[in-house]
């Protein structure tokens, strides 16, 4: 009798951690479609935008410049964490140091980052 109960115990515990498993498994997959699903909506609604940040400098922790293409209006914004304001309009021919070829230039790859990071260590090590 007691053989038994403890067979059932081990066969409840094994059948409590599927049921756990298949849970977790359920809850990744509903996590990772719904991400994917709103980083596309997302990415749809920038696309569409009229609005387009053009370059961005950090001044200090919490300010900001940016460069912002609204339209065929090129601004230049100061950004801080209570206000914005307009520095300045730059001309078409003044902006397209921020644009190449028309487009918005592509911020750099990983293997472009990884490859200036071994560089930079590879100096030091010398």
């Amino acid at each position: 009798m007691i053989l038994l109960e403890i067979n059932m115990s081990w066969i409840d515990s094994i059948f409590q951690f599927i049921q756990v498993l298949f849970i977790f498994v359920v809850v990744l997959a509903l996590t990772y479609f719904t991400t994917r699903w709103l980083a596309n909506y997302q990415k749809k609604n920038l696309v569409d935008s009229e609005i387009e940040v053009l370059d961005m400098g950090r001044l200090t922790a919490n300010k900001y410049i940016q460069v912002v293409k609204v339209g065929d209006r090129y601004l230049v914004l100061g950004i801080s964490k209570d206000e914005i304001t307009m520095l300045t309009e730059l001309t078409s021919e003044e902006a397209k140091v921020f644009e190449k070829n028309g487009e918005r230039a592509a911020p750099p790859g990983f293997d472009d980052v990884l490859k200036k990071v071994k560089a930079t260590a590879a100096k030091f090590k010398k």
